[in-house]
């Protein structure tokens, strides 16, 4: 008789701020025979600064924990820490209290890390337990505290996708928009726990893609806050490069500096940040001219890893009813670089019950 599906909830401690955790030896210490008891694994992290590779992707760079730690250092140096980031500015932050402004970490640079580089808050494993499953932490310290993380493990043997449908997500009038599918005006959260109950899901996943036809569009999870979403990020997307070439100047004293300057840094710098990310995926150097000239034609669309889909984990674990498994500060987030015909973007939605 084939086993139920199981969830296994992990605490992790990380080391350092930029930290690569094998959470499957964890796992196997939890429940010995769990990658023979079921064929497929779903990864889900809690966290907006944390997360994980596709296993296909894994799988490219051999698993390998140093070439997947140079594949991410090669984002760190595009978002370096201690640069202009608005989220930064502790003293614009009105959500924030007093009290928490004082220890809330100046961690921008993972949030566009963690987004730029590809990684997922979720994602499906066909079970092997002679390789290993990376959790990556990119903000694993704030000083000289180390912080706690959490992730969920869901396994299972089969699945049956019980429906489909379509959600049209109204966006502004403006190019570079970013919008948080939790929020409240939107609905999405809503409709889908409706579904969940409608549907009775105990454990399983729901993903959320983008139309085949819509372009210049992406999804992530992540934290929704304005000065990272409406100003960091936007300012990412039309120059991926603006932080790093800072180099701790404050460019925003001499605003039409910025792109001459942000030329200079790139004759040097990117040539190594490529390099290095070329170093990690095992690729020919030939690919190097082309690699920068696709960077400087469509920066953004090309350079960062921007998701056409994110999924998220359905468990009953906790609560005794099906409901989506999410961290405190996640959300999902459509972000576009150009503007949408109608002002309207198409996600498809679908329901998948694990067995």
């Amino acid at each position: 008789m084939a086993a139920n599906p199981k969830d296994i909830t992990l605490s992790i401690r990380p080391e350092s701020r930029v930290d690569l955790i094998d959470v499957s030896e964890r796992v196997t210490n939890e429940k010995e025979d769990f990658f023979e008891e079921y064929q497929k694994s779903v990864y889900a992290s809690h966290h907006t600064t944390a997360g994980y590779f596709e296993q296909s992707f894994a799988n490219r760079l051999k698993n390998d924990p140093g070439a997947l730690e140079a594949y991410v250092g090669t984002f760190k140096k595009l978002f370096p820490p201690n640069a202009d980031y608005r989220h930064d500015q502790m003293e614009l932050r009105d959500e924030l209290s007093d009290a928490q402004k004082l220890v809330e970490p100046k961690n921008a640079d993972s949030h566009l890390t963690y987004i730029g580089s590809g990684l997922e808050n979720c994602v499906t494993y066909l079970n092997d337990r002679k390789s290993p499953v990376y959790f990556i932490d990119l903000d694993g310290t704030n000083g000289k505290e180390h912080r706690s993380r959490k992730t969920t493990i869901v396994g299972y043997n089969s699945e049956t996708v019980l429906q489909r449908q379509r959600m049209d997500i109204q966006m502004s009038n403006h190019p570079i928009d970013s919008i948080n599918l939790w929020d409240e005006r939107v609905g999405v959260l809503a409709q889908l726990e409706e579904k969940i109950k409608e549907l009775g899901i105990e454990k399983g996943r729901i993903d959320l893609s983008l139309d085949p036809e819509e372009k210049n569009t992406g999804l992530t999870v992540n934290e929704y806050e304005t000065l990272l979403m409406r100003h960091d990020l936007v300012e990412v997307l039309e120059n991926p490069v603006r932080f790093m070439a800072q180099r701790g100047v404050n460019m925003l004293r001499d605003p039409g500096a910025i792109k001459e300057k942000a030329k200079d840094y790139m004759k040097y710098d990117l040539v190594h940040v490529v390099n290095e990310f070329i170093d990690s995926m095992g690729l020919s150097e030939s690919l190097i001219e082309r690699i920068i000239d696709k960077f400087f034609q469509v920066p953004a669309k090309r350079f960062l890893r921007m998701k056409r889909g994110v999924s998220l984990i359905v468990s009953d674990d906790e609560t005794g009813k099906g409901r989506i498994v999410s961290g405190t500060y996640q959300s999902p987030i459509l972000v576009q670089w150009r503007k949408a015909e109608d002002r309207l973007r198409h996600v498809n939605v679908t329901f998948t019950r694990f067995e």
